[in-house]
C-alpha cells in the first residue's frame, strides 16, 4: 500500500512502504539555494527511497502511520563528507625521512640516498596488491569514521604500466568492499621515474601512448592528473598529457602553482579541467581563467602545514571571482600524512582564512564539483544520493573547531546505515 505525501496542502507523490523517513533532525543541507547559513532547515524530514533522497518535507506533513521512520531526536544531519584529493594507496612510509629532515639532513642528501618520492615508488612497486590493500584499508577506515562517504584516490607511485594498474585496481577493490564511493585518478605524470631521469619526454610518451589508453580501456580511472611544477613537469609537457587525455575524452585536473607560478591553473582551465589543486602561487590571471571555465580550486592545507610553506592561496580573490573552493586532505606519505578531513577543514580556516561555512562547502558540494559529481553529491536535496551523516552536535562548526573530537552518530551510505 502506498501513501500520498502532502506538502503545503498539495499532493506531492506517492510514499512507498519501503521509503524511509528520517525526522526530528536539524538539516544542514549545504544547498546554496537556501539562504540560511549551511542551508539549515528546522522541522523538516528527509525521505529516502532506495539510494536517493526523495524529498524534504515539513515535519507536520509526515504521515504518522508510515512504518519506516527513524527518529533522530534533534540531532544534526549533514551531507556525507567528500575528500576530493588523496594519494591513499602506496607502499612503505616516510617517517624516518621526515625525522632526518628535522634533524638537519638536507632533502638533497636524503634524495641522493634514495629517499623522497623515489623511495615511495620503490616501496609501491615492490609491494603486492594484497599488502597495498591492507595498508589502504587502514587509512580509508580513518576517513570513513570521520564521515567521509566519497573520496578520490590517485595513482602516481607506480610510474610504470604494471604498478600504476596495480594501484588503481587496489582502489577499485576498496570501492567494492567498503561502503564508500571512490573516484580513481591516473597520476602517472606525478614524477619522472629513476629509469627515465635523463629522458622525461620518453616517459611521457609511455604515459600518453601506452599507460593512459590501456588503463582507460580497462575503466580503471575516470580523470587524469599531472604535477605541473618546477620539480615535476613543465607546462609544455603537461599540455602534452592533457591533449592525449582530451583525445580520449578523459577529464583532466592538475597539481599546479604549489611551489611557483607556471601558469598551470590557466592551462588546466583551458582544457575545462575539473580542478586546480594546491594553487598557493596562483595569480589573478589564473583565478580569472578558473572562474571563466568552472574549474574548482582545491585547497590542501595539510601539505602547506607539513612543508612549513608561507605563500597562501589567494582565497580573497577566489572568493571575489566566485571560484568554488574545495578542501581536501592530500593524504600522502611525503607531504601530508593526515587521514583527517576534519583537521583539513580546521587548517583551511586557521591557515587560509576560510569561514567554517566555506570549509563545510569545501568538503561537500564544492568537493563534489571537483570530482564531476556536483549534480548528485554533496547536498541534502531531492534527487541527490542518500549519503549523509548524523552527528551528536548542535552546529556544523563543532567538527571544524575541535578536529580531535568526532561526534559522529550514524553514517548513512546510499540510504543504508553503515
Amino acid at each position: 500500500m502506498s501513501i500520498q505525501l502532502m506538502t503545503s496542502g498539495r499532493p506531492m507523490q506517492q510514499l512507498h512502504p519501503d521509503d524511509v523517513i528520517w525526522h526530528h533532525a536539524r538539516l544542514a543541507t549545504l544547498n546554496p539555494a537556501n539562504p540560511e547559513p549551511y542551508g539549515m532547515l528546522e522541522n523538516v524530514a528527509l525521505i529516502v527511497r532506495g539510494e536517493k533522497i526523495l524529498a524534504l518535507i515539513p515535519e507536520t506533513d509526515v504521515p504518522a502511520n508510515h512504518v519506516n521512520q527513524v527518529d533522530l531526536e534533534g540531532r544534526l544531519v549533514t551531507p556525507g563528507l567528500i575528500d576530493c584529493h588523496t594519494h591513499l594507496v602506496f607502499g612503505g612510509d616516510r617517517a624516518a625521512e621526515w625525522e632526518q629532515r628535522l634533524n638537519g639532513v638536507s632533502y638533497q642528501t636524503i634524495s641522493a640516498q634514495g629517499g623522497g618520492i623515489n623511495a615511495t615508488v620503490a616501496a609501491t612497486r615492490e609491494s603486492s596488491a594484497e599488502t597495498l590493500l591492507a595498508l589502504a584499508q587502514q587509512r580509508l577506515q580513518r576517513l570513513m569514521q570521520e564521515g567521509v562517504t566519497t573520496l578520490e584516490i590517485k595513482s602516481g607511485y607506480g610510474l610504470n604500466h604494471e604498478a600504476e594498474a596495480k594501484m588503481l585496481r587496489v582502489a577499485q577493490h576498496l570501492a567494492q568492499s567498503h561502503a564508500v564511493e571512490i573516484s580513481p585518478t591516473l597520476l602517472a605524470a606525478h614524477a619522472v621515474p629513476a629509469e627515465y631521469r635523463h629522458d622525461p619526454d620518453a616517459y611521457l610518451t609511455l604515459v600518453c601512448e601506452q599507460i593512459m589508453p590501456a588503463l582507460w580501456a580497462q575503466r580503471l580511472f575516470e580523470a587524469v592528473d599531472v604535477f605541473c611544477e618546477n620539480v615535476g613537469f613543465t607546462p609544455t609537457q603537461t599540455e602534452r598529457v592533457f591533449q592525449a587525455a582530451s583525445a580520449l575524452g578523459i577529464p583532466v585536473k592538475g597539481h599546479v602553482e604549489q611551489l611557483s607560478n607556471l601558469g598551470g591553473a590557466a592551462l588546466v582551465s583551458r582544457y575545462k579541467g575539473l580542478s586546480a589543486d594546491h594553487i598557493e602561487y596562483l595569480d589573478d590571471a589564473g583565478v580569472a581563467a578558473m572562474a571563466q571555465n568552472g574549474t574548482v580550486a582545491v585547497l590542501l592545507p595539510g601539505a602547506f602545514y607539513f612543508l612549513q610553506e608561507r605563500q597562501r592561496p589567494p582565497v580573497a580573490q577566489l572568493r571575489k571571482q566566485g571560484v568554488p573552493m574545495a578542501v581536501a586532505t592530500d593524504y600522502n606519505p611525503g607531504t601530508s600524512p593526515f587521514a583527517s578531513l576534519h583537521l583539513a577543514m580546521n587548517m583551511a580556516c586557521v591557515q587560509f582564512g576560510l569561514t567554517p561555512e566555506e570549509a563545510w562547502a569545501g568538503v561537500t558540494r564544492h568537493a563534489a564539483q571537483a570530482l564531476g559529481r556536483g549534480a548528485t553529491h554533496g547536498q541534502l536535496a531531492a534527487g541527490f544520493v542518500a549519503d549523509f551523516i548524523v552527528w551528536d552536535a548542535e552546529r556544523p562548526v563543532e567538527m571544524v573547531y575541535e578536529p580531535g573530537r568526532n561526534p559522529l552518530y550514524q553514517r548513512v551510505f546510499r540510504g543504508k546505515i553503515t
